[in-house]
C-alpha cells in the first residue's frame, strides 16, 4: 500500500492534472473564433469553418491512441512536453496566417489548428488521465470525472479571456498569446504528471479483482462493441441539443446565455456520474445515466409542445448532466472491464466513438430541424428514441460483459 506521503500528494497531481486539462479544452472553444475568422476571410462557409473543429476531433482521438501506445516506452512528462511543442507550434502557426490569403489561410487553419493543435490535446488528454487515475485504483470514476470537468468547462473558463484578447489585440496576437500561455501551464505541470512509485491506496485488491486484457483480445470482444455503439448513440443524443442549445433557449423565449447551463451540467456531469461509478459500479449507473438522457428528450418535447420555458431548462440541465457522465463512464468502464495495464490504448480506442458521434449528432439535428422549417419537436423526439436504443444495448452489454467475466 502507498505511503501517507503518496496519498496525500495524488490530490495535488490531480489539481495539477485538472488544470492542464482546462487549458487543453480550450479546443472546443472553436465557437469563439468561428466568427472573428469569418469577419476576415468572407468567402469562407459555415461549413468549412466547421471542418476545422471535426479535423481537429479526429486528431484528438488519434493523438489519443500514439500517446497510448508511447506511454509504454516514454514517461507521462515527456508525452506532455510533446504535447506542448505541439500545441505552441500550431497555435503560432495559426498566429501567423496572411489574412489577404484566404485559400492558404484555410490550408494552415486545418493544419495548425486541426492537425497539431488537435494532435497535442490528444496526447495531453490521454497523458494526464492515464497516468493519474494510478493514483486512484480506488476512485476512478471520481478521479476521471474531475480532469474531465476540467477539460469540458476549459472553453467556458477560459472563453472570457479569449474573447477579451479577440477584442483587444486581434485574432492573430490572440492565438500567439494563447500559444505560449497553454506551452508554459503545460511545460511546468508536466513536472506534476507522475507514475506512482509503489501501489497507491487500493491497487493491490484493484490488480486482483481486474485481470488486464490485451487491446487484441478487447477488441475482439462483445462487450467492447457493443459498449462502444453505446457510446456512439449517447453521445450523438447530447450533441443534437449541445450544438443548438442557445439557439434552443433563443427558440423558446429565453436569452441565449440560458443555453450555457448545458456547458455548466457537462461538467458537473463528469464528477456527480463518476462519483456514482465509483458508489454503485457500472451498470446500475449507466440505467441512471440513460433515465437522465431519457428525461431530457421528454422535457424538452414536452416544453416544445406547451412552449413552457422552465419545462424547456430542465430539458437542458439533464442534456449536460447525461453528455456529461458519457466520458467519465467510458474512462471507469474501460479500467474495470479490461484493467489497468493496457489502459491507455484501451482507453484512446474507446474514444474513437467520439468521431462518428460528432459527425451523426449534428447532422441528423441539422436534417430535422431543416425539414421541419425550424421546429425542434423531431430532434427532442429523436433524443427519446436514442435513450430506448442506448437502454436496449445498456441490456446487451450487461449479458456479455457477465459471459466474458466468468470466463477470465
Amino acid at each position: 500500500m502507498a505511503n501517507s506521503n503518496n496519498s496525500g500528494n495524488r490530490w495535488l497531481y490531480l489539481g495539477v492534472g485538472t488544470l492542464l486539462l482546462i487549458f487543453c479544452g480550450l479546443i472546443y472553444g472553436w465557437s469563439l473564433f468561428k466568427a472573428p475568422f469569418s469577419q476576415i476571410y468572407t468567402d469562407w462557409s459555415l461549413s468549412q469553418l466547421s471542418m476545422t473543429f471535426t479535423i481537429s476531433m479526429i486528431f484528438f482521438c488519434l493523438g489519443g491512441f500514439f500517446a497510448g501506445k508511447l506511454s509504454a516506452k516514454f514517461q507521462p512528462k515527456l508525452i506532455i512536453v510533446f504535447s506542448a511543442v505541439l500545441l505552441l507550434i500550431g497555435f503560432l502557426g495559426v498566429s501567423k496566417m496572411d489574412p489577404n490569403n484566404s485559400s492558404s489561410s484555410l490550408t494552415t487553419l486545418y493544419i495548425f489548428y486541426g492537425v497539431l493543435a488537435g494532435t497535442g490535446v490528444g496526447f495531453s488528454y490521454n497523458g494526464v488521465i492515464s497516468t493519474i487515475n494510478k493514483w486512484f485504483p480506488d476512485k476512478p470514476g471520481l478521479a476521471s470525472g474531475i480532469m474531465m470537468m476540467g477539460f469540458g468547462l476549459g472553453a467556458l473558463i477560459l472563453g472570457s479571456v479569449a474573447t477579451s484578447l479577440i477584442a483587444s489585440k486581434g485574432i492573430f496576437t490572440t492565438f500567439m498569446i494563447l500559444g505560449f500561455m497553454i506551452f508554459i501551464v503545460l511545460m511546468i505541470g508536466s513536472l506534476f504528471i507522475k507514475v506512482p512509485p509503489a501501489p497507491a491506496a487500493g491497487a493491490v485488491k484493484a490488480a486482483a479483482e481486474v485481470p488486464s486484457v490485451s487491446t487484441s483480445e478487447m477488441l475482439k470482444s462483445a462487450s467492447f462493441w457493443l459498449f462502444f455503439i453505446w457510446c456512439v448513440v449517447a453521445n450523438s443524443a447530447g450533441l443534437m441539443v449541445i450544438g443548438n442549445a442557445a439557439s434552443i433557449a433563443v427558440a423558446f423565449g429565453a436569452p441565449a446565455i440560458v443555453g450555457m447551463v448545458v456547458s455548466v451540467c457537462n461538467g458537473a456531469g463528469r464528477v456527480i456520474i463518476g462519483a456514482i461509478f465509483d458508489k454503485i459500479g457500472r451498470k446500475t449507473t449507466m440505467l441512471i445515466n440513460m433515465a437522465i438522457l431519457l428525461a431530457a428528450g421528454i422535457a424538452l418535447l414536452l416544453g416544445a409542445k406547451t412552449a413552457a420555458v422552465a419545462i424547456v431548462l430542465i430539458g437542458l440541465v439533464c442534456t449536460g448532466l447525461s453528455y456529461g457522465g458519457n466520458p467519465t463512464i467510458t474512462s471507469a468502464f474501460i479500467s474495470r472491464q479490461y484493467g489497468p495495464a493496457n489502459f491507455p490504448v484501451n482507453f484512446s480506442i474507446a474514444n474513437f466513438s467520439l468521431i462518428p458521434a460528432a459527425i451523426a449528432g449534428p447532422m441528423i439535428a441539422s436534417k430535422l430541424i431543416t425539414s421541419a422549417d425550424g421546429a425542434y419537436d423531431t430532434t427532442f423526439l429523436t433524443i427519446i428514441i436514442c435513450g430506448v436504443v442506448a437502454v436496449l444495448l445498456w441490456a446487451a452489454l450487461n449479458g456479455a460483459a457477465k459471459k466474458e467475466n466468468a470466463n477470465k
